[in-house]
């Protein structure tokens, strides 16, 4: 078994209301700073062992279907780099 990391990172679908996602923008857009789109995302780093990346990759995508994620509104990207 090999050591890995897992980010997954959710975010919400786009046309979803992201109101903490509006608030930065109108704080960043009064500070200044011209943007044509913001989205708001969480991430999280999962530390893990597997046989190999594939594997690792194939347990974080359950864990952000089972919970992470709500495919519903979110959609979310899987990366997986050796720890």
């Amino acid at each position: 078994m090999t050591a890995y990391t897992a980010t997954v990172t959710v975010r919400l679908k786009r046309g979803v209301l992201d109101p903490e996602a509006e608030t930065t923008r109108g704080a960043l857009e009064r500070l200044g700073f011209e943007l044509e789109d913001l989205r708001s995302a969480d991430r999280f780093e999962i530390d893990l062992d597997a046989a190999d990346a594939d594997a690792a990759e194939t347990r974080a995508r359950e864990m952000a279907d089972r919970l992470l994620a709500n495919p519903t509104i979110h959609d979310y990207d899987v990366e997986v780099a050796e720890a």
